[in-house]
């Protein structure tokens, strides 16, 4: 039997990693680690086997061609620049019209105007954006469509079970805690290529997953079933071989929320948790899955809105924390990919500094990407500001471009944007091998 140890969800992006914060007109904004609704069961049939896998992911950074990389960045104004590093909220189902919410943030700009005028890294995909299969691909290739020098990362949180943003199309998978309780990796695995090859489907080319958190807490309000279990080295199987799925599919994964979520029992959408681990218990609760998705080749690792004394005395939210993101993440682990803020929109990272503040912040901690900023234009400008200033230095700005393109490259978006097919989609989401598959990991589950 699976063990149900929470109930919160997580940070959607919206037209672009992580989150919450206030809609327009004081509605509530999508958040992360909210849950969304799921579809009607469907009605599985029992396969033969598991598909097969491919080979193990390499890490991104040896995947790239630095030639690529450094001629897309060469041509890049500063402003552009600050640009790849933000995923704001967007709204709309359409790339081309100005739904009511986009004209509150943005004025009379539609999605794609809001993309080409400030060079937008990415965008993320909520279920607001989600209405059908032809829809959804339309909106996806408009958006690229107003990208055509950079093309866009397309992101979305479908980890399956609890947080499924594109549920409403895709197969109804089981999440991670049923999958952890299978104990079987090959299905890990399995159901992150099917998921990846439904994402891709639509156009989407990255997913916020997999949780890489222990959920150690039972009274945890924000991961629980969301995690692959409460045992470091068996979270650590389930979350490489994810990754390794992911990549299977050609669909970037997200390894979060560094240093570790596990043991929190406040939801950092509202508030700002704090972890009482040592760092010897760090290493041998947080850190094994960590390790485990990078030494399986994870595009993206995404910060935590937690507070860990032990790691940073500071008191500021490892999101915010150089000591978390650059000494620990990048120096001591290694990790050479692109490293995401959770939503900036969350409580727990706005408390204290401003929208503003909290973007060069990030910035100069080592996040490179920059999610669902609450007040997006203030962010663009302050982070702009900080690199004219040299607050920020241009080689920390080209630095996260560097590892931004480079992911871009190694999912083969520096040679053109891809062109989403809804006839080939109609084909992947929901096709019977995948249902077949959900079938499988919930009989083993049990």
């Amino acid at each position: 039997m699976v063990r149900r140890i929470g109930t919160a969800g997580f940070l959607v992006i919206a037209l672009t990693a992580c989150t919450g914060g206030e809609g327009v007109a004081g509605a509530a904004a999508p958040s992360a680690s909210q849950p969304s609704s799921r579809p009607p069961s469907q009605s599985y049939s029992r396969p033969s086997s598991v598909p097969q896998q491919s080979a193990t992911a390499t890490p991104s950074a040896t995947r790239a061609q630095p030639g690529a990389v450094q001629r897309a960045l060469a041509k890049m104004s500063v402003e552009e620049k600050v640009g790849q590093l933000f995923m704001p909220v967007l709204y709309g189902t359409s790339a081309g019209s100005v739904s009511g919410e986009n004209q509150a943030r943005y004025g009379a700009q539609t999605p794609a105007k809001v993309v080409a005028k400030y060079h937008l890294g990415g965008v993320i995909l909520f279920p607001q954006n989600v209405r059908s299969t032809g829809q959804v691909v339309a909106l996806t290739n408009g958006l690229q469509k107003a990208s055509p020098e950079v093309p866009l990362l397309i992101g979305t949180d479908q980890e399956n079970g609890l947080v499924s943003r594109m549920s409403a199309l895709m197969t109804d998978f089981p999440g991670a805690a049923e999958i952890g309780a299978t104990k079987d990796t090959s299905l890990s695995r399995a159901v992150a290529k099917a998921t990846g090859e439904e994402l891709r489907a639509l156009g989407v080319n990255l997913d916020f997953a997999p949780v890489a958190d222990v959920n150690v807490n039972p009274k945890n309000p924000v991961i629980g079933t969301r995690a692959y279990g409460d045992d470091p080295q068996a979270v650590a199987k389930m979350v490489a071989s994810a990754v390794k799925g992911f990549a299977d599919a050609k669909v970037a994964a997200v390894a979060k929320h560094f240093p570790g979520h596990g043991d929190t029992d406040v939801d950092s959408h509202t508030g700002l948790p704090v972890i009482k681990h040592t760092r010897s218990q760090w290493q041998q609760i947080d850190a094994p899955p960590f390790k485990a998705a990078i030494a399986a080749g994870v595009d993206v690792v995404m910060s935590a809105h937690i507070v860990f004394p032990k790691l940073d005395p500071s008191r500021d939210p490892a999101t915010l924390s150089k000591p978390i993101l650059t000494g620990l993440l990048r120096n001591e682990l290694g990790f050479k990919g692109v490293i995401s803020t959770d939503a900036l929109n969350m409580e727990g990272v706005r408390k204290k500094y401003g929208d503003g503040e909290v973007a060069v912040r990030a910035v100069q901690a080592g996040a490179d990407l920059l999610l669902m900023p609450n007040d997006f234009g203030k962010a663009y400008r302050a982070v702009l500001g900080a690199v004219k200033s040299g607050k920020i230095s241009e080689q920390r700005l080209d630095e996260s471009v560097t590892r931004l393109l480079t992911l871009k490259q190694s999912r083969g978006l520096l040679a053109g944007a891809p062109v989403a097919s809804a006839k080939q989609a109609a084909e992947v989401l929901r096709s019977s091998e995948h249902r077949k598959l959900a079938a499988r990991v919930t009989k083993a589950s049990r």
